[in-house]
């Protein structure tokens, strides 16, 4: 995964300034204070402070001497047995500079790395727990092999609640000198969903364009539509309307570039905010996970649309 520039130059460089993960930078600290912890497996969504933590621990720990001490490796690159048996047997068998007794290696993506990979990881876990700890980072930790989930200790991030993120937004916005608007602030949350690394591509691309940044910039360089025009579309078709309905949704893909698995997934968060039962509610979210279905099989995603604003016009009138 690429970053930004800003998503390098916000890195934090102490544990106080990672946001939205308290209680698990409260245990972190805790074992860096002791100089001592185990291996340890981050699980969670992408952009939610797992590699910026990583990188916290070994400034913390080895102060200047960070770089020689800590390998960081990229998983989904390089996920082969080899890099195991050799590039990371080879860094962990060398003692460490400075006081602290171990050397830090970071597994980025090692929800990737092979099942061989993932057995050869575990015996070298054990055999170098003197000279090395581990630093695993995935998004789902079942695809990790229970050998070594047992071998670590596991901390499962969360997306950053709407709090933290208008704070990352105030502080950037601060230093950068742009002027953003509420509006904006709730849209750019909205957005980025809890990830902060998205929040700051977006930031980016919006104040290359302006520095005041309003609620139709962020949109519009987000590439998402507004929430108000699918709710409206979906509104026209549960009122009857088919054809504006219709008519509204083909508008929406061609002016923001939507793919159908965008259209649908934001149609199913503006689901809740029609006037319908909540029964009614609930079979169009059951249809929402079936049109998804159909079109990650590979079926013809307009026609899939056209078929669930068809279904949302069935229940609307059913509920007349």
């Amino acid at each position: 995964m690429t970053s930004s520039i800003w998503t390098e130059k916000y890195r934090p460089q102490t544990f106080d300034e990672v946001k939205g993960q308290k209680n698990i930078v409260a245990k972190i600290k805790a074992f860096v204070e002791t100089g001592n912890m185990p291996h340890l497996l981050f699980a969670g969504p992408a952009g939610v402070g797992k590699t910026t933590l990583s990188l916290v621990i070994a400034k913390q720990l080895f102060g200047e001497n960070w770089r020689q001490n800590t390998l960081e490796l990229n998983a989904s690159d390089e996920r082969g047995i080899d890099v195991v048996r050799v590039k990371v047997k080879d860094f962990a068998r060398t003692r460490s500079l400075g006081n602290v007794p171990f050397k830090l290696i970071y597994l980025d993506e090692s929800d990737a790395l092979t099942k061989d990979a993932q057995q050869a990881l575990r015996r070298t876990m054990e055999n170098y727990t003197k000279t090395c700890r581990f630093i695993l980072s995935c998004n789902y930790s079942s695809k990790i092999i229970d050998p070594i989930q047992s071998r670590c200790a596991v901390f499962r991030f969360k997306p950053l609640p709407e709090s933290e993120i208008y704070l990352v937004i105030d502080k950037i916005a601060k230093q950068e000198g742009l002027s953003i608007s509420e509006d904006a602030k709730k849209a750019l949350f909205s957005v980025c969903g809890g990830d902060c690394r998205r929040l700051e591509n977006i930031m980016q691309s919006c104040a290359v364009i302006n520095t005041v940044i309003d609620e139709e910039l962020v949109y519009s360089m987000a590439a998402v539509a507004k929430p108000k025009e699918v709710l409206d579309a979906l509104q026209s078709a549960a009122g009857g309307d088919f054809i504006s309905a219709r008519k509204k949704l083909l508008n929406l893909m061609l002016d923001y570039g939507l793919s159908g698995i965008d259209v649908i997934k934001q149609m199913q968060r503006e689901l809740w905010h029609l006037d319908l039962p909540d029964r009614k509610r609930v079979e169009l979210v059951d249809k929402c996970g079936e049109i998804e279905f159909r079109m990650v099989e590979g079926s013809d995603e307009y026609i899939q649309l056209e078929s669930f604003l068809a279904f949302v016009t069935l229940v609307g009138s059913k509920n007349e």
